[in-house]
């Protein structure tokens, strides 16, 4: 299937109410509507921004604000589910801190389709931030989520930045994965965005990362916030000769455009200069 995909350097705001967050969702979600997207990405906890709705003692606190985001966390998914059936869009809906039923939190990307329906991933590796200070917790589920695109993996962030969770996404079904991301400097970023190039590589696949930019001086969990949406690809035929299909400017607000044929992968896969999809098979995956 050939479409277009739109991945977001989602700038994080202060908000004054809830009007001012869906003003400007809505858009971000027209302004790539206009450009055909079909697919629309955005990234890691940008969700965050919605703190800022609560008074200063809340979002001040890691802990209070993580409480106080689960009374908007209905309003959230309606707004997305609704937006993806209106525009007739797939949306990636970064991640949202998700209390569940044992009292963990667990860090949520949220799937929308066209239909109404929704699946979520949540993030598998915590970084040390995440687990010894913000006391997130990992997931327990890996699986490609079906899309009106295809099957996608979502391996947020940190996820990226480890060969066989795409590879387990892949072996799936899975022929794009998508990395909503949220770093606070450049080796963070670089860190991450290596991670989405080695695992196009590795499994001949695209990859698509989304970035969080912009200052919250308000916020101790996304004060700083920097890096570039891309889009990664093979290093073989028919693909760019660096594996970077499209990449934003650093730090800048916008979104990232890039039209992707998932189907065409087979090609590289079957007839490349190498195999790295087939050649994984040397190296079995562990039970």
């Amino acid at each position: 299937m050939k479409f277009r995909l739109a991945t977001a350097q989602y700038d994080i705001s202060f908000l004054h109410n809830w009007e001012d967050y869906t003003t400007k969702i809505y858009r971000w979600v027209n302004e790539a509507r206009t450009h055909d997207a079909k697919l629309l990405l955005f990234p890691e906890y940008f969700s965050m921004e919605l703190a800022s709705l609560f008074p200063p003692a809340v979002y001040q606190d890691l802990g209070r604000q993580l409480v106080a985001l689960q009374s908007l966390h209905d309003a959230f998914l309606q707004l997305f589910s609704g937006l993806a059936q209106q525009q007739g869009v797939t949306i990636v809906a970064g991640t949202f801190p998700v209390r569940q039923e044992d009292g963990r939190y667990t860090n949520r990307a949220w799937l929308f389709r066209p239909d109404g329906s929704r699946a979520f991933q949540d993030k598998q590796k915590m970084t040390r931030f995440e687990q010894e200070h913000w006391h997130i917790s990992p997931g327990r589920e890996l699986q490609a989520l079906d899309s009106d695109v295809g099957k996608l993996g979502i391996c947020t962030c940190y996820d990226s930045e480890f060969p066989l969770l795409a590879r387990e996404l892949v072996r799936q079904g899975a022929n794009l994965i998508l990395v909503p991301s949220c770093t606070d400097g450049l080796a963070g970023y670089n860190r991450v965005r290596i991670g989405c190039q080695a695992r196009a590589l590795e499994n001949q696949c695209y990859v698509a990362q989304a970035a969080l930019v912009g200052e919250a001086a308000w916020s101790e969990a996304v004060d700083v916030n920097m890096g570039a949406a891309a889009v990664y690809t093979p290093v073989d035929y028919g693909y760019p000769v660096d594996g970077i299909l499209s990449i934003g400017t650093l730090n800048q607000p916008q979104w990232v455009y890039a039209d992707l044929d998932l189907a065409g992968l087979q090609q590289v896969r079957e007839h490349g200069q190498v195999r790295n999809y087939r050649d994984w098979s040397d190296y079995p995956l562990p039970n």
